[in-house]
């Protein structure tokens, strides 16, 4: 699993965990939906810690606990 299908399976499990939606996370987060959409669906190839922690902002967690997950545990090397 690469870092941005992780990234975009702990997003969507928080938001199943908290019982939101991914428009309902942006207007928390106060990131554009299209930006989590974007996230989500793998255009986003980089997401940016920046966005990474507005969106644990608005889940009121913090960075270490978003990567504090099995998911982040298991990945491959990105580098070859």
């Amino acid at each position: 699993m690469k870092t941005t299908e992780a990234v975009t399976q702990r997003i969507l499990a928080l938001c199943k965990e908290k019982n939101i939606t991914i428009n309902g996370l942006a207007h928390l987060s106060a990131v554009p939906p299209s930006t989590i959409k974007n996230i989500i669906y793998g255009v986003s190839k980089n997401p940016g810690i920046t966005t990474i922690k507005m969106i644990c902002d608005g889940l009121d967690i913090s960075l270490i606990e978003f990567f504090d997950d099995d998911v982040f545990k298991s990945l491959e090397q990105e580098i070859e």
